[in-house]
């Protein structure tokens, strides 16, 4: 059963989701048997004998934070670890330039070495505080701990309690030590934990605004016109977000997100502290899962009869051509690598445009989530999909998608992490990069995703020139092994 919210949020940090949820980082088997331990709670993860690669759970946590605009973020950690702050500081900034404002989030190294390993850094991590904050004013500071820092037992919580009560402001700690938890969605946890803790006060009022935990907030535009139709504005989480803006959730209508991995906890902590309903639809991607996602927003919020009646000028302008391509789409098979947020929603889609999922890899699998119930994204599969799918728990291990791969031979391979979409078009196989979050956001996106799919299938010269000339590492003695015989 999932932890209590409440007595979650008691916690200094959140439990990892293998504690919480029941998550699982190997599995191999079927739709059906998936969703049926998922139930009875009988759902084992399966270890790996060999394993190639992962991710780390505090670059999810220090990147959904640092997508704040007036905040600063101390990584306690070797300047190894904060090898990836260069490339999220130019990302987050023209993200920022793009709806015409300014990041301005700090992120700065203690740059542990071997001596502080030994005796301890905490003196230094106090003085970069002090600095910062004298130096760039930020209304938040958030003290990151990573595996050194962790495994010493540098006191971190201590630590930003002084110095709250020194500056007179929020200094919060984060606990993102990556040996926690295997699965690096725990660190989108982990930052939730720290905002709606820290930085949320108890509502004063309601206001007509609806909080959207996303990634990117490329479809800002859109989903701001969309829920203008209702009446209501979005408050965008946690990208070009503020300290000031964060301070009021709890006053929000209601909360929706993009990816149910990503907001689960944030969505179910703000409806069990303060009320705020938490929209636990299946994902607004697809024909379906829109009209169901927009629908229920409309009912929580006193607004259906404006949600169906933007739903129907929607269908009657998308819906007939997208009818016409799903002919040229049915019966392609496909195989999706990506995380479970869109695994099962993506296989969703590709059902509803009439083509084949004869395999689908998620990088973890989250057994319940925070309101103790299944996802809603594989409940809908299991309940809808004409056939029994076939269902790996891959963690990201390129080796075990590109067994699928050469057993199945699909038509396409869809994932939303470039490195596995490269194997693929090395085995010669058509693939589509599902990179932007709202890449099959609602009417529009639908449309635009299925002219992708058949302009992918339609000219394939680059897959078969780039095969014909690639030596692959993988060899017929490994293409035979079955998967299930690397887990143990």
């Amino acid at each position: 059963m999932a932890e209590n919210i409440k007595n979650s949020l008691k916690k200094v940090s959140v439990s990892t989701r293998e504690q919480r949820l029941g998550s699982v980082t190997g599995y191999h088997g079927d739709l059906q048997d998936l969703v049926s331990k998922s139930r009875c709670g009988t759902l084992k993860n399966r270890e790996r004998c060999f394993s190639q690669s992962s991710l780390c759970l505090s670059n999810c946590a220090i990147g959904q934070l640092l997508g704040i605009r007036d905040v600063a973020v101390i990584y306690h950690a070797p300047s190894g670890c904060c090898a990836t702050a260069a490339g999220i500081n130019v990302l987050l900034r023209q993200l920022a330039v793009r709806i015409g404002t300014v990041n301005d989030t700090i992120m700065v190294g203690s740059d542990i070495d071997e001596k502080d390993a030994v005796f301890g850094a905490l003196g230094y991590v106090r003085d970069i505080v002090k600095k910062v904050d004298e130096r760039y004013k930020p209304k938040a500071i958030f003290v990151a701990s990573s595996c050194v820092a962790g495994v010493i037992g540098e006191d971190i919580d201590s630590l930003t309690d002084e110095l709250t009560e020194e500056l007179a402001k929020p200094v919060i700690p984060l606990h993102c030590e990556g040996f926690k938890s295997r699965i690096w969605a725990s660190g989108f946890d982990v930052s939730d934990h720290a905002i709606v803790k820290r930085i949320v006060k108890p509502p004063k009022e309601k206001r007509p605004v609806i909080n959207f935990k996303n990634f990117f907030e490329s479809e800002r535009k859109q989903i701001t016109e969309i829920f203008g139709e209702l009446g209501v504005k979005p408050q965008f989480l946690y990208l070009n977000s503020t300290v000031e803006e964060l301070e009021h959730l709890s006053e929000s209508l209601a909360t929706v997100c993009i990816c149910g991995t990503l907001g689960t906890y944030l969505g179910n902590a703000l409806e069990e502290m303060y009320g705020v309903p938490y929209i636990r639809t299946i994902n607004p991607m697809g024909i379906r899962g829109f009209e169901a996602w927009l629908r229920e927003i409309g009912k929580v919020i006193g607004k259906e009869k404006e949600a169906d009646a933007f739903l129907r000028r929607e269908r009657e302008k998308y819906l007939p051509e997208i009818n016409e391509l799903k002919k040229e789409l049915k019966g392609l098979k496909a195989v999706i690598g990506m995380g479970p947020g869109y695994t099962y929603e993506v296989a969703r889609v590709l059902q509803e445009l009439d083509m084949e999922v004869v395999w689908a890899a998620a990088w973890h699998y989250d057994g319940r989530y925070d309101n103790d119930a299944v996802p809603p994204a594989l409940d809908f599969l299991q309940k809808n999909s004409p056939n029994n799918i076939g269902l790996s728990v891959a963690d990201q291990q390129n080796y075990e998608v590109m067994n699928i791969l050469n057993r199945f031979k699909p038509d396409l391979y869809f994932s939303r992490h470039p490195g596995t979409t490269v194997w693929a078009i090395k085995q010669g196989i058509s693939a589509v990069f599902v990179a932007d979050e709202y890449m099959i956001f609602g009417y529009k996106g639908t449309l635009s995703f299925a002219k992708t799919i058949l302009d992918t299938v339609r000219n394939r010269s680059f897959e078969k020139n780039l095969a014909a000339r690639v030596k692959l590492p993988y060899t017929d003695w490994w293409y035979k092994q079955d998967d299930k015989s690397m887990m143990l």
